[in-house]
């Protein structure tokens, strides 16, 4: 079994930014392919940047150029860094987590922006 800790959302104006954390239980960062997807009421959960074992990134459209995901292997934590953030970012973000057969999510961090 594997936990994500997610940490780093909140309430941030139009064109600001926040900084999302997610740390596993285990230390699993250099080796699982992980991901940050997003959900508003009433919409499927969507992929916002994912980043496989081999460091290769991939993200939405609606957030290229805006956002990055990386990872510091020593701190077991990837991220994602969301500059110039619009009201349409607005969503409960989560943090997935690929090991062998089994997929982990974390428990979702809101952010809002808002003016």
């Amino acid at each position: 079994q594997v936990q994500l800790v997610e940490s780093g959302g909140g309430l941030v104006q139009p064109g600001g930014s926040l900084k999302l954390s997610c740390a596993p239980s285990r230390s699993l960062v250099s080796i699982a392919p992980m991901g940050w997807y997003r959900q508003t009421p009433g919409k499927q959960r969507e992929l916002v940047a994912a980043i496989t074992q081999g460091g290769i990134t991939t993200y939405a459209d609606s957030v290229k150029g805006r956002f990055t995901i990386s990872r510091v292997t020593a701190e077991n934590t990837v991220y994602l860094q969301m500059n110039s953030l619009k009201p349409e970012d607005t969503a409960v973000y989560y943090c997935k987590l690929e090991f062998g057969v089994y997929v982990y999510w974390g428990q979702g961090t809101q952010v809002t922006v808002s003016s």
